[in-house]
C-alpha cells in the first residue's frame, strides 16, 4: 500500500475469486414428515446395533471390526458408552496379545489404533514381532494386504521415539503403493479402492465427517452379519444430520446476505460456506448446533479481518482498529477511520454479544470472555505482521513463529470452538487452552507451516509479509525446495506432539476438548495438504462441500 501523486490511497488487490456457492443454500425447505420418519427409523436401528455390540462382546475380532465400522461410518457418537466399555475391557484384559500370539496383523494393528484413539497408551513394541532377524519387516507380510493397510493406518498415530512405527509407515507405504501400481485388478477391487484412498488420505488425519461420507460407499461390499443394519443406519443418520447441516447453512446464509459484506467489503474473501465446512470438521453432531453456528460466524469474520490487514488496511487505520478491538466497547467505534472498519467492528461486537446473552441463560457466560481475549490476541498478531510488511522486515524463523502461531488463528479457533458446548467445558478447560499447552502449540504449528508452504508464492505475488518459507530461506541460506522439505519435517514432528498429548489418558482435560483440538488439526491437514483450498475453493474444497451438504447418499 502506498499513496500516489494525487494523495489517493492505493491499496493492495488480492483478486480473490467470488463465492462458489453464492445464494445456493439461502432457501432450504425441509420435509418435516420425511425427517420425522427418518428419525424414528434411526432410533430403531440404533437399538439393533446396540444389541449387536453386546452380542459380540466375547468375540474380540468381530467386536473390533464392528467398532471400526461405526467410527468410520460416522455413527459411533450414538454408542460412546458401549465403545468405551468395550475398549476398556480389551485394554484391561490385554486382548491385543492374543492377536499377537496368532500373528494376526490386521486385528492387532486395528486394536492398537482403536485403543490409542480411545486414549490408551499402548506400546508400539508389539509390532517388533513382525520383523525378521535382520530387523526388517518380514517380506511375507506383503501378501497380507488387509494387515498391511491396518498397520499403515496405525502408524499415523505414532508418537516421538517410536522408530518401529516410522519403519512400519515406510514399509507399508512403499509396498502398498507398488502393489496398487502393478496390479490394475487390485485397484478396481473394494479393498484396492480403500487402499488407494488411504494412501492419499490416512484416516487419522482426515475430516471425520468427510471420511464417513466416502466410507459409506466403500462399505457396500462388507458381508459381516451386522453389515446391512450398520449400513442402513449410517445412510439414514447421514441423511438426518445432513438435513440439520443444510438448515444451519440456510440460516447462516440469510445472516450473511443481510450483512451484504460481499458488496460492502469487496476486497475480502467471501467464504461463508467454507467456514461452515471448517466448523463441521470440529463437530458435526446435532448436539453442538449452537456452538457450530457461532464458530462459523467467527471464522467468517476472522477471514474478513485477516484480509483487512493483509490487503486493505493502512498502518494508521489498522492501529486504530487494533486498539478498538482491545477495548471491545461500542464507544470505540468513533475512533475508527472509514465505514469499512466501523461496519466490521459493529458486526463483531454484535455476534459476540448475541452469543453471550445466550450463554448467560446457561450460566456459561465466562466462555465468551475467553473467546474475546483470544480474538484480541489474534488481531494484535495481525497488526505485528502488517507492521513487518510495511517495514519490509523479514524476521528469523523463531521470531516469525512466535507471532505466526497466533496469527494463524489456530489459538483463537480452538478456544472459540468450545463456546456453546455447555458446562462440559468449564473454566479450567479454557484456562488450559489460554496457557497454550503443548498440543495447542503443535496444532498451531501444523496450521501455520502447512498454510505457508502452499500459499507463500501467491501471497508474495501480492506483496505480503514473508512467510515461514522466506524466513527459513533467508536465515539458513536455503533454496525454496530445501526450506519446504525442512518445514514439512517440522509438521510431522508436530503431529507426534498432538498424538502424544491427546491420545494418552489425561483425566484432567475433558476428552471432548482434546477431540475438538484433534479434529481442528485434521481440518488443517485437509485444507492445506495440496494447496490453500480455503482461499482457492473452486476445486477440492468445492467437491468436499458438495459431498457433505449437497449430494444425497446412495439409496
Amino acid at each position: 500500500m502506498e499513496i500516489n501523486e494525487d494523495q489517493e490511497i492505493v491499496r493492495k488487490f488480492a483478486n480473490f475469486h467470488p463465492s462458489v456457492w453464492k445464494d445456493y443454500f439461502l432457501e432450504y425447505n425441509c420435509d418435516i414428515e420425511a425427517l420425522q420418519a427418518c428419525t424414528k427409523g434411526v432410533e430403531k436401528l440404533k437399538e439393533v446395533v446396540r444389541n449387536s455390540l453386546k452380542d459380540v462382546q466375547n468375540e474380540p475380532s468381530t467386536q473390533l471390526n464392528l467398532i471400526d465400522a461405526l467410527q468410520r461410518l460416522g455413527i459411533a457418537y450414538h454408542f460412546e458408552i458401549e465403545i468405551e466399555e468395550a475398549m476398556k475391557h480389551m485394554h484391561d484384559q490385554e486382548i491385543i496379545l492374543s492377536f499377537l500370539h496368532d500373528f494376526n496383523l490386521h486385528d492387532l494393528a486395528l486394536c492398537f489404533r482403536l485403543l490409542r484413539n480411545q486414549g490408551y497408551k499402548i506400546s508400539s513394541d508389539i509390532f517388533r514381532e513382525f520383523k525378521d532377524e535382520k530387523g526388517d519387516f518380514k517380506s511375507s507380510l506383503i501378501d497380507d494386504l488387509k494387515g498391511m493397510l491396518s498397520l499403515y493406518e496405525a502408524a499415523h498415530i505414532r508418537i516421538h521415539g517410536e522408530n518401529v512405527l516410522e519403519e512400519a509407515l515406510n514399509f507399508t507405504t512403499t509396498n502398498l503403493t507398488s502393489m496398487m501400481t502393478s496390479s490394475p485388478s487390485l485397484s478396481r477391487s473394494p479393498l484396492g479402492r480403500q487402499i488407494q484412498h488411504s494412501l492419499e488420505q490416512p484416516i487419522h488425519k482426515g475430516m471425520p465427517r468427510l471420511e464417513a461420507r466416502r466410507y459409506i460407499s466403500l462399505y457396500q461390499e462388507n458381508d459381516a452379519a451386522w453389515s446391512d443394519t450398520v449400513r442402513t443406519l449410517a445412510k439414514s443418520d447421514f441423511k438426518l444430520v445432513q438435513t440439520l447441516h443444510r438448515q444451519e447453512l440456510s440460516d447462516l446464509s440469510r445472516w450473511w446476505k443481510d450483512l451484504d459484506f460481499a458488496k460492502e467489503l469487496p476486497f475480502a474473501r467471501d467464504r461463508l460456506v467454507e467456514c461452515y465446512f471448517w466448523a463441521v470438521g470440529a463437530y458435526f453432531e446435532p448436539t453442538y448446533s449452537v456452538a457450530r453456528v457461532f464458530l462459523s460466524k467467527v471464522i467468517t469474520l476472522t477471514t474478513i479481518i485477516d484480509d483487512t490487514f493483509d490487503v486493505y488496511g493502512m498502518q494508521e487505520e489498522l492501529l486504530l482498529f487494533t486498539d478498538a478491538i482491545q477495548r471491545w466497547d461500542a464507544s470505540s467505534i468513533d475512533q475508527l477511520l472509514g465505514q469499512t472498519y466501523k461496519l466490521l467492528y459493529r458486526v463483531i461486537l454484535r455476534v459476540y454479544q448475541e452469543m453471550k446473552e445466550m450463554m448467560n441463560k446457561e450460566g456459561c457466560s465466562y466462555q465468551l470472555d475467553y473467546a474475546k481475549e483470544a480474538m484480541k490476541d489474534l488481531v494484535r498478531a495481525y497488526f505485528v505482521e502488517a507492521k513487518w510488511d510495511h517495514e519490509g522486515y523479514v524476521p528469523k524463523l523463531e521470531e516469525y513463529l512466535s507471532n505466526g502461531l497466533v496469527s494463524s488463528a489456530c489459538y483463537m479457533i480452538p478456544t472459540t470452538c468450545l463456546v456453546g458446548m455447555g458446562k462440559i467445558m468449564p473454566k479450567e478447560a479454557f484456562e488450559w487452552l489460554r496457557g497454550v499447552p503443548k498440543p495447542l502449540r503443535a496444532s498451531s504449528m501444523i496450521g501455520r507451516l502447512m498454510n505457508d508452504v502452499v500459499s507463500h508464492k501467491f501471497e508474495q505475488m501480492r506483496g505480503d509479509v514473508a512467510s515461514a518459507v522466506e524466513c527459513y530461506m533467508k536465515e539458513y541460506g536455503a533454496s525454496e525446495q530445501e526450506a519446504c522439505y525442512e518445514i514439512n519435517k517440522m509438521v510431522e514432528e508436530a503431529w507426534k506432539d498432538v498424538n502424544e498429548e491427546c491420545f494418552t489418558r489425561n483425566t484432567e482435560i475433558p476428552r471432548p476438548l482434546l477431540m475438538r483440538l484433534v479434529n481442528l488439526t485434521r481440518m488443517l491437514h485437509v485444507i492445506y495438504k495440496h494447496e490453500d483450498s480455503f482461499t482457492h475453493s473452486k476445486t477440492r474444497l468445492k467437491e468436499n462441500v458438495a459431498l457433505l451438504f449437497v449430494d444425497p447418499v446412495d439409496p
